[in-house]
């Protein structure tokens, strides 16, 4: 094995069982290299998630991404679909949008192309007099889009199956709870200087919760009552129970179709590679990831209720204690991955044996090995 190689080093940290495994290697975080491979066969061959679709329920609102240096939009189109294009005007190559927001048409701010909210050209001024100028030919590539459960998927890649069939299994664990139904409320960006693998990584393990969330949710965990089931092809997961301390975190009172402790049970998805998504029977957030240099992330932080709490009205008032709880355990989660960043440029960081309260972070490594050339 080559040192030098990253993704030779994560190949074989993964060849170890889970029972004997270390966490991934230093390089997989810090190196450049690396970090190109992953936008090429991670992030450019990969279903990501560009936020909720209730998020641009009217024609005209878009919003903006970025995927492997690709500008991409995400528009609501006239007959109500959704499309995603390429963000790149065909003249001379402007980003067109920026952001997120509501428009009528596609207005180049560099030399005023302007494109139907189908991605075709509209109109071009001043270009009648060159006989190689095709309006038909010069409409903006198209890129997949679909809506699936109420997230907005999007993928560079022609042949990847649709996300109903690489996370099929989803519907056995969480179908009860219709995640298509729940309404965002809040939707924010966010970035943070760590790794983006440093913060899923700390999305699908629990085994920090005491420590790193000692002020807010810590003292309620019990390490000994853990467990982490072996998750799927396209993703992990694990649940907790949870009581009525906070209301949203339990079924509403009038919910007559939830039973025992579907009630109260709280799941924690991390679909693969960069959506990461808590769901209860009273309400959702979620974190959305991209890479941002080796030491930097992206980050589309959002969520929202269930449909019952939507018309409760108390809703308002327990949603802004729930924000609340929500924005201080970000807080926490953000000074534990920026600390392990930083202890990552030490030259004594070597990655240590991982607990059995870490598989998923294992299984992780494992995807994202399969990926790499």
């Amino acid at each position: 094995m080559n040192i030098f190689d990253p993704a030779a080093e994560l190949r074989a940290n993964v060849a170890t069982p889970f029972d004997q495994a270390q966490a991934m290697p230093v390089s997989v975080y810090t190196s450049d290299e690396f970090l190109g491979l992953e936008q090429e066969h991670v992030f450019g061959k990969s279903w990501l998630c560009a936020g909720r679709a209730e998020s641009l329920a009217e024609p005209g609102d878009y919003t903006t991404m970025e995927i492997a240096g690709e500008p991409v939009a995400v528009i609501r189109g006239r007959d109500g679909t959704l499309r995603a294009m390429s963000n790149v005007c065909r003249h001379r190559m402007s980003v067109l949008l920026e952001g997120r927001g509501n428009i009528r048409t596609i207005t180049c701010p560099y030399h005023a192309w302007v494109y139907n909210l189908d991605g075709s050209l509209r109109g071009a001024p001043a270009m009648d007099m060159n006989k190689s100028f095709c309006k038909e030919a010069m409409g903006l590539p198209q890129i997949r889009c679909v809506d699936w459960k109420g997230w907005i998927m999007v993928t560079l890649d022609p042949d990847l199956p649709e996300p109903g069939e690489t996370l099929k299994e989803i519907d056995d664990l969480v179908g009860y709870l219709p995640m298509e139904d729940y309404v965002e409320t809040f939707r924010e960006e966010h970035r943070w200087n760590t790794n983006w693998k440093i913060l899923a990584e700390n999305f699908m393990e629990s085994y920090h919760l005491p420590m790193c969330h000692g002020g807010t949710i810590g003292g309620a965990v019990d390490l000994r009552k853990m467990t982490c089931p072996e998750g799927f092809s396209g993703f992990n997961y694990h649940h907790i129970l949870k009581d009525d301390s906070i209301a949203l975190s339990i079924a509403h009172k009038d919910n007559t179709t939830l039973e025992g402790e579907d009630r109260y049970r709280t799941w924690l998805l991390a679909i693969y590679p960069s959506l990461m998504i808590t769901l209860t029977p009273g309400y959702f957030w979620y974190l959305s990831l991209m890479p941002d240099g080796p030491g930097g992330v992206k980050i589309l932080y959002g969520g929202g209720l269930h449909p019952d709490f939507v018309k409760d009205p108390d809703a308002e008032q327990h949603f802004n204690t729930l924000k609340g709880l929500l924005d201080d355990v970000n807080d926490e989660d953000r000074g534990c991955t920026e600390r392990v960043w930083k202890g990552m440029q030490s030259k004594h960081a070597v990655p240590g044996a991982l607990s059995h309260l870490e598989r998923p972070n294992y299984e992780f490594a494992t995807w994202i090995a399969s990926r790499m050339p």
